[in-house]
């Protein structure tokens, strides 16, 4: 069905600028190609939101590089914070910003593959029991890396490509959770995927913070695990329910039943049940090409993830069990056709894909080319009123944050899109520019992008990390 977007005629920073009527993007009666769904831009200046944001903590440089952190987690039980650096550190960070080095997964045996830009430790999580002493999640902690170590049989191959690397899901065992750095064993090796391409293949992992002790989700890790990687799904994987590319998959990490013994696959996951031959039980969801971030709504558990398109549309979808996001065959609302290209014809017309609540084109003039979704953070009850409802999610390379209602979402298209900027003195700027300013004072060149992560803490509080200045920013009213 076609989709209405805003039009408006606005550069960053401007003043006061005409806004144009809202305008419908019409069904043309053939195929587009080379094209831009989204010809009316972002809205840049109606139902921004202004906040403020205060420097919480700074991560160390690496060989006089700033830190690569791509999450930041709460562990209430120890009353800590801990945020990863994509080349192996993960450090623990009290909360008022006290950083210390809890482990570094390079002295563990483990060589991480963080060359490039997306390569690395890619995300991490702590049993909701970590800190509970007599359950079975005591003291485990859970990474999902890239690693240069190819040598042994990968659990999951894709039957092609280069066989760049391997990314790995560990289980660390802390004998003291509370200890100020790692005090447990090596890590336990639970699945191991070979990587045919050097480019989107880990994602984001996490517990359902929503579910509760005696929930059926409860303790179940949600894993994301991209397309494998090179360009337009050239394996075509992403829709084969046989390989755990282009996936959310969803186990029991404390298990056996697994085809390699070291984890579970929950009976009631969408594939699980006996007679689906050719399907992997571990299956959540499909049709993904790179869900570098995910979250959950704490109001109703509606499940966000923000999934990086190819080189036209950025999308964040709802993901329910046995959902499939349409890639490679759909990018967002638009039929795939090529790297440059998608088809505007027809949108939205394939029954039984999810499409996305939201989208953006990468063609945008408040963006970068290349533009690449990040988020999600449903802030309920929040530190900051503002912010209390909305679905927060941004564009990791030009630093914009954006938000949709969450009790009211969208059916796809970018006109209900809306800005988060920061007051910064007295000018409202985005966070790239806080960047660059911070760059300055460092001493750095000013970084041309922000690669942007957002993640919320203790009590509501929302931070913003950035790979380009070691700063951990904390958004304030």
């Amino acid at each position: 069905m076609p989709m209405n977007c805003t039009s408006v005629a606005a550069q960053l920073r401007a003043a006061v600028l005409p806004i144009v009527a809202a305008l419908p993007i019409a069904a043309p009666a053939l195929a587009q190609t080379a094209n831009d769904p989204f010809p009316n831009p972002i809205e840049t200046s109606d139902g921004v939101i202004v906040v403020g944001f205060e420097e919480f903590a700074t991560l160390p440089d690496m060989d006089g590089a700033p830190a690569r952190p791509m999450h930041l987690v709460d562990e209430p039980g120890t009353g800590r914070l801990f945020i990863n650096d994509m080349r192996g550190p993960l450090y623990s960070v009290t909360y008022d910003g006290e950083v210390t080095l809890y482990l570094d997964i390079n002295e563990w045996g483990v060589p991480v593959e963080a060359s490039g830009r997306e390569r690395g430790f890619q995300s991490f999580a702590f049993h909701p029991t970590f800190n509970e002493p007599g359950t079975p999640g005591y003291g485990k902690l859970y990474t999902w890396t890239d690693t240069e170590d190819t040598a042994p049989e990968p659990d999951f191959a894709p039957g092609g490509g280069q066989d760049s690397h391997d990314t790995v899901l560990l289980e660390w065992t802390a004998l003291d959770p509370e200890a100020l750095t790692y005090d447990g064993r090596a890590p336990r090796e639970l699945l191991r995927v070979e990587q045919p391409f050097g480019n989107h293949n880990g994602g984001h992992m996490a517990f359902n913070p929503v579910a509760a002790p005696g929930d059926s989700d409860f303790g179940l890790l949600y894993v994301g695990v991209a397309d494998g990687g090179s360009g337009g799904d050239p394996l075509d994987m992403a829709q084969n329910l046989g390989s755990i590319f282009g996936k959310i998959i969803r186990i029991q990490p404390i298990g056996s039943n697994s085809a390699n013994g070291r984890y579970s696959v929950p009976a009631d996951n969408p594939f699980a049940q006996d007679g689906m031959e050719g399907t992997l039980g571990e299956i959540y969801a499909s049709g993904l090409r790179n869900p570098q971030r995910f979250g959950w709504d704490p109001a109703n558990g509606n499940l966000f993830v923000a999934d990086i398109g190819q080189n036209i549309v950025e999308y964040l979808s709802l993901v329910t069990a046995g959902a499939d996001l349409g890639w490679n065959t759909w990018e967002g609302s638009f039929r795939f056709i090529s790297r440059p290209e998608v088809d505007l014809s027809d949108p939205q017309s394939e029954p039984g894909i999810t499409y996305p609540v939201a989208e953006y084109g990468q063609l945008d003039p408040l963006l970068q080319r290349q533009s690449a979704i990040t988020g999600v953070v449903v802030p309920r009850g929040s530190a900051v009123p503002q912010l209390n409802d909305l679905v927060l999610f941004g564009d990791f390379p030009s630093g914009e944050v954006f938000y949709v209602s969450a009790d009211d979402l969208p059916t796809g298209g970018q006109s209900a899109i809306r800005r988060v900027v920061f007051r910064d003195g007295g000018e409202s700027k985005t966070l790239l520019e806080l960047i660059r300013a911070k760059n300055v004072e460092q001493g750095r060149e000013p970084a041309g992008r922000a690669d942007m992560r957002m993640d919320e803490g203790p009590d509501g509080r929302l931070f913003l990390l950035n790979k380009q200045d070691g700063v951990i920013r904390e958004i304030v009213p």
